[in-house]
C-alpha cells in the first residue's frame, strides 16, 4: 500500500509540475504607448491605466509594459508583444504607422482608449491616416462630443468574450461621449459590442446645446471582425477644470462592469490565435 501512495504522490507532483510550467508559457505580453501631455483628463487617465493595469497583470498572469517612446513602434520591439494599448494617442510618423499597421495585419492585438481615435481636420490630429481611421476603426473623423464628463446607461448590443459576465445594461464612470462621421452600423466588419442606452438622454451637462445629446445612436465598445482589436471609447476621467485645480474628480477604472469589460478584452485578445 505505501508502494502505491509513493507512486500516486510521485505522479502528481510530475503532473503539477506539468500544470506549473504549461501556465507559466501561456502567459503573454502587453505594450501599451502613451502621450500624456494635453488634456488633463487624458493624463490623469494615463497615470490611472499605468497603475490599474500591472496590478490586473498580476492577478491574471500576464506581462505589462508601457512607454512614451513612440519610436518603440517598429517591428522588432513589437515582436515581442502580443497585444498592444493606445492609452491617449496615436502613432504620428509613416515609419510607426507602417510598423503598426504591418502588426495588426500578421495577428497582433489592439485596444485603442477615447483620444486614440480621434481625428479632425485643422487640428493638430488632421485625419491623415486613412487605413487606421476608416479601414481598421471604421469611426472615420471625430464629429462631436459630451460636455462635462458625465456617467451613461450603457447597452450591450452584441454577445462576445468581451461581453462575457457583464450585466446587459449597466452605468459607466463618467466621461467625454465621442460622435463620429461614420456610421459603423452600416460597416459590415465592424460589431457593435457596447452603446449608450437611450435611458441616458439627455446627456451631458454643457453650456452649449451641441454638448447635450438628447437622442441618437452612439457605439462606444466595438471590434473590426477582421482583426484581433477593440476600441474602448472610455478613456477621459472627470477633472475640476473649472476651479482651476485639474484635480482629477473621477477614475475610469472604479467601476466593476466597466473595468471587467476591459479587462475581458484584453484576456481576449492575448489569449486569442485568431484573428476574429
Amino acid at each position: 500500500m505505501s508502494k502505491k501512495i509513493i507512486l500516486i504522490a510521485l505522479l502528481s507532483i510530475c503532473f503539477l509540475g506539468f500544470s506549473q510550467h504549461k501556465k507559466a508559457n501561456s502567459t503573454f505580453k502587453v505594450i501599451a504607448f502613451y502621450t500624456a501631455k494635453n488634456d488633463p483628463a487624458h493624463i490623469s487617465f494615463v497615470h490611472e491605466a499605468n497603475k490599474w493595469f500591472p496590478k490586473v497583470a498580476a492577478e491574471n498572469h500576464f506581462q505589462y509594459d508601457s512607454t512614451s517612446n513612440w519610436d518603440n513602434l517598429n517591428t522588432k520591439f513589437l515582436a515581442k508583444y502580443q497585444v498592444v494599448l493606445f492609452l491617449d494617442t496615436r502613432p504620428e510618423t509613416p515609419g510607426q504607422r507602417e510598423a503598426f499597421q504591418k502588426y495588426m495585419e500578421n495577428g497582433g492585438g489592439f485596444i485603442g482608449f477615447h483620444f486614440s481615435a480621434f481625428a479632425l481636420n485643422d487640428s493638430d490630429y488632421p485625419q491623415n491616416w486613412n487605413w487606421y481611421h476608416n479601414t481598421f476603426l471604421g469611426s472615420g473623423e471625430y464629429g462631436s462630443n459630451t460636455w462635462r464628463p458625465t456617467s451613461a446607461v450603457l447597452r450591450i448590443e452584441n454577445q462576445h468574450a468581451v461581453n462575457k459576465d457583464i450585466p446587459k445594461i449597466f452605468r459607466s464612470q463618467p466621461n467625454e461621449w465621442y460622435r463620429w462621421s461614420n456610421n459603423l452600423r452600416k460597416n459590415p466588419d465592424i460589431k457593435i459590442l457596447v452603446a449608450i442606452d437611450e435611458s441616458s438622454f439627455p446627456l451631458g451637462t454643457g453650456a452649449k446645446p451641441n454638448e447635450i445629446w438628447h437622442e441618437g445612436y452612439y457605439p462606444v465598445v466595438w471590434t473590426n471582425k477582421n482583426y484581433k482589436m477593440l476600441y474602448v471609447n472610455m478613456g477621459h476621467n472627470d477633472i475640476d477644470y473649472e476651479h482651476g485645480t485639474n484635480k482629477t474628480l473621477s477614475y475610469t477604472f472604479e467601476n466593476e462592469p466597466q473595468s471587467q469589460l476591459i479587462l475581458n478584452g484584453l484576456l481576449w485578445l492575448g489569449n486569442s490565435k485568431k484573428t476574429k
